[in-house]
């Protein structure tokens, strides 16, 4: 199975917070792949970096690289419209999360993420598919 983690499941796996089991179990799944978008990874660099500086920001990413998260940095001229109308559309999304559905959607993936108060309403609308870590 293909997932698309976002920055909250990245997040929740570096620091073993509740859900980080689900994370794992993507990342351990033999027929699986996990991939974020360099903009979500961008997400976690920067939440590392507030709470501890940039060492750790800069470990955070190599140690999801070791574990086999695979970073995409598609942006192309289509990838980036489809992510602008998606934003257009769900307000209240944030665009960061948009990169994620935009790019699910693209590859056929399951987003995992802990946000349900972004991501609820895009499940429930068919908008992507969605697995919440907790």
């Amino acid at each position: 199975m293909l997932f698309v983690l976002d920055a909250s499941a990245m997040i929740a796996y570096l620091r073993d917070e509740p859900g980080a089991g689900r994370v794992s179990e993507a990342l351990l799944d033999p027929d699986g792949q996990c991939i974020a978008h360099v903009l979500n990874l961008c997400e976690v660099f920067y939440d590392f970096h507030r709470a501890s500086g940039p060492k750790d920001a800069l470990e955070a990413v190599k140690d999801l690289a070791r574990v086999g998260v695979v970073e995409n940095a598609e942006i192309s001229t289509e990838f980036w419209q489809a992510v602008g109308a998606l934003k257009a559309i769900h307000r209240r999304v944030s665009l960061a999360d948009c990169f994620a559905v935009a790019l699910g959607n693209e590859l056929g993936a399951t987003i995992l993420t802990a946000d349900h108060h972004e991501f609820d309403a895009l499940a429930d609308q068919g908008v992507c598919a969605v697995g919440f870590i907790r």
